[in-house]
């Protein structure tokens, strides 16, 4: 296993724990990761990057990343601001946000993580609250097995530059009033006594309550993150409250050809119709001449 970061006080994690780590430079993490993916196919790696770091100077690695379908572990620490330089706005902020580099509030939309994978082709995206430890390890677990590029978001509060910005999924009694956890094969329930489930109504989500209106379990949606089509699960990513709850789990998990593998298999493909399997080979495949 190999631990890879950019820049960043997300990226500064492989110095936390005792693995191999590469604490490489901003915007990159995903450039080494891929080399070392390439080169290596059978080493797990992880990469650890910020809503900075990973979609604004590491923007572009990021869609490739994700439209080649490596099989790169990536988790992505979304506070909604630069920590590491003091403060600044970042391409997740929200419009409107006041920080040191946008006094007057920013002016711009910001990126959805989920929308920019599933616009790239993504098959693997999942997302946690950083509080909740139990449910993030079952996220991390389904990351990790799954074969191609798996991206967990993992909203993070900044508690020097933006206290509170998820407060909303800070403890266990508000995730069960803001967030709905998804599980595949499973109804889109939520709430303290899973009240609340989601359905259909024309093409958008509807928040509706289970036994008013004649409303019952069987009408409820039910999961289905290995759908290849990922109109629904792009409604489910975009979610916000006050009047949706936040998706939290495995939103989408489809499988498909991964990148370090197909770069192998074509390596081997054009050796085999080679004549000659190593340099000294190749070299005596050209006319020869000896000097004495």
């Amino acid at each position: 296993t190999e631990i890879i970061s950019g820049i960043g006080c997300s990226s500064r994690l492989p110095y936390y724990v005792n693995a191999y780590c590469f604490h490489t430079i901003h915007g990159r993490a995903l450039d080494v990761s891929t080399g070392a993916k390439v080169a290596n196919p059978s080493m797990n790696v992880w990469t650890i990057m910020g809503d900075g770091d990973s979609l604004a100077i590491g923007g572009d690695h990021f869609i490739h990343a994700m439209r080649r379908n490596i099989d790169l572990n990536i988790i992505l620490l979304n506070n909604k601001i630069y920590g590491l330089t003091k403060g600044q706005y970042s391409p997740t902020s929200e419009r409107g946000f006041v920080s040191k580099t946008s006094p007057y509030g920013t002016v711009e939309d910001p990126f959805e993580p989920a929308e920019l994978i599933f616009g790239a082709r993504g098959r693997f995206f999942a997302r946690c609250a950083a509080s909740d430890i139990e449910k993030n390890v079952d996220v991390l677990v389904a990351a990790a097995n799954h074969k191609g590029a798996s991206m967990v978001e993992v909203l993070q509060n900044c508690v020097i530059f933006n206290n509170g910005i998820h407060a909303s999924l800070a403890s266990k009694e508000l995730r069960e009033k803001n967030a709905i956890y998804l599980k595949n094969g499973k109804p889109m329930v939520f709430g303290e006594n899973n009240e609340y489930g989601l359905i259909l109504e024309g093409l958008n989500i509807k928040v509706v309550k289970i036994g008013e209106n004649g409303i019952s379990l069987k009408d409820i949606l039910v999961h289905d993150a290995h759908c290849e089509d990922a109109t629904l699960h792009t409604k489910l990513a975009m979610m916000k409250g006050p009047d949706f709850p936040v998706a939290l789990g495995v939103i989408r998990d489809v499988k498909a050809p991964t990148y370090e593998v197909a770069v192998t298999e074509q390596i081997e493909e054009v050796k085999a119709q080679k004549p000659y399997h190593n340099f000294e080979e190749l070299m005596m495949t050209n006319n020869i001449w000896e000097i004495k």
